[in-house]
């Protein structure tokens, strides 16, 4: 059975492992942050009971029932993830430029002139871009005294080479860099053995680490949309989605000897993770206006219940005086299926009009992250332990969106927004040091519109920012992630 990681919370926001079905697996999965069109995100995506946008069908479909028309759009964006990480008091930057196609999406409008209280219905298919996960960051410290290698100490104590864990510490031992005092294959791992061949411990100075991150990847929502128009005052409408899933992660971890240490001059140990899947869910929603001016709106999304599958591997590799000096091990090609299920969520709106040049728009999502589940893992492991973690470490969270638009005359619209997510984690699991309580994320966003006849073009920038902070393998100090996210959105649409 593959090795199932603990971590600390410290661990739980940015912090994978290559083989992982845990408690950051299941929130990354879960934590949505809509891209949208440019119009949406430009007003924090603040559409629960405003409607009339595609973005609509992933937040409350009864926003497609306030369509008069039919109408398609397609949204390009261009973005830069900028990475500060901290570790052992010193700063290094990384980043990354990504380009996407974050919406599709096509609306069809049937208008029913017979007569009754339903006046229309609308039709939409099409995607949203829900999470992005490109982004690099790097970590890196002259003055560490620790080692990535103690905790593969602890799990050798007790075992035959052929016993060791082929993705963690075999690598250390078939690489020389963890060995029993007469180094055959019939020798037994103690914890007190040392982890360099004929030198001190590496903890016994100070020595340089460097740990590398690439991720890729994205979720994109495919919708098939439906919703009605009640006399113009009330809206249902229903969303079924189709979740595509595909993450990857590269990671690399090096440590450096100097002159104080004898023997020993660097080794490098480097994860791959590739999840891809799919999953499904379902979402309800009703828009009622008790004045013209008013709009009051509902929605209920269901769990989303993801089939994913993992393929992984290690490698290890080191440069040290002894023997053959330079070595290498590849762990076996691994992969494992499983199942996760997503927290429920409950959004509640309002949006008020004011004459026909402003609109103030508010979104407040809830959502209980510890109701995350991992099951039915392809050996037959139930993630009871995991389930449980997963159940302490995170809470409940309301999440904020707050729009505005001003119409500056019958071309132009002005906008902007903002958004706000709380940290997921309880308070009560956070780290002794408690520097997870402010693990936060919030956007602040702009944007213009242009509408001529039935051509429109949006355009929207968005500046976010997280704080994270994560294990930089385990037993080692806190790094803290200051991540920064800005992006350019143009939609252009047509309604006919």
């Amino acid at each position: 059975m593959k090795r199932i990681q603990y971590m600390v919370v410290a661990l739980l926001l940015l912090g994978s492992t290559a083989m992982g079905q845990n408690l950051v697996d299941g929130l990354r999965y879960s934590d949505y942050r809509i891209k949208g069109t440019a119009r949406s995100a430009a007003m924090g995506n603040a559409f629960g009971a405003l409607g009339g946008d595609f973005t609509s069908a992933s937040i409350n479909p009864a926003g497609l029932g306030v369509y008069r028309s039919s109408e398609f759009v397609v949204t390009p964006s261009f973005g830069k993830t900028d990475v500060d990480a901290t570790y052992l008091g010193q700063t290094t930057n990384d980043s990354k430029y990504n380009i996407g196609l974050p919406n599709v999406g096509y609306v069809a409008t049937l208008k029913n002139n017979s007569g009754g209280s339903v006046v229309g219905l609308s039709f939409g298919v099409g995607y949203n871009r829900l999470n992005n996960y490109n982004m690099k960051r790097m970590v890196s410290a002259s003055n560490a005294t620790s080692s990535m290698l103690d905790e593969f100490v602890l799990n050798a104590d007790g075992y035959l080479v052929d016993q060791l864990d082929p993705y963690y510490e075999q690598l250390a031992a078939d690489t020389k860099l963890i060995y029993t005092e007469d180094d055959g294959p019939e020798g037994i791992y103690r914890h007190d053995m040392q982890k360099f061949p004929y030198t001190d411990d590496l903890t016994n100075y100070e020595h340089d680490q460097r740990k590398s991150f690439s991720q890729k990847g994205a979720i994109d929502e495919f919708l098939l949309s439906f919703a009605a128009n009640f006399n113009h005052k009330f809206y249902l409408g229903a969303t079924v989605g189709i979740h595509d899933v595909n993450f990857k992660e590269n990671t690399s971890l090096s440590e450096y000897g100097n002159a104080q240490i004898p023997i020993f001059n660097n080794y490098s140990f480097n994860t791959y993770l590739n999840t891809t899947g799919t999953g499904f869910n379902f979402k309800i929603g009703a828009i009622y206006k008790p004045i013209d001016a008013l709009r009051l709106g509902v929605a209920l999304h269901t769990p989303t219940f993801y089939n994913l599958h993992d393929a992984f591997d290690n490698a290890m590799f080191s440069d040290i005086d002894f023997g053959e000096k330079n070595y290498s091990a590849y762990s076996p090609l691994g992969d494992y299926d499983y199942d996760l299920t997503t927290p429920m969520k409950a959004i509640f709106s309002a949006a008020y009009v004011i004459g026909k040049s402003a609109i103030i728009s508010v979104d407040y999502e809830y959502v209980d992250y510890s109701t995350i589940k991992l099951s039915d893992g392809s050996n037959g492991y139930d993630f009871f332990d995991e389930n449980q973690e997963i159940k302490n470490a995170y809470r409940s969270v309301g999440n904020l969106h707050l729009g505005a638009e001003y119409r500056v005359n019958s071309l132009f619209s002005l906008r902007a927004g903002y958004e706000h997510f709380p940290s997921p984690i309880n308070a009560e699991y956070q780290s002794a040091d408690g520097t997870t309580d402010d693990a936060v994320a919030s956007t602040i966003s702009a944007g213009l519109g242009f509408r001529q006849g039935g051509f429109f073009m949006d355009a929207a920038y968005k500046h976010g920012f997280d704080r994270n902070y994560a294990e930089v393998y385990s037993g080692s100090d806190l790094a803290q992630y200051e991540i920064t996210k800005d992006q350019l959105l143009l939609t252009i649409g047509f309604r006919f």
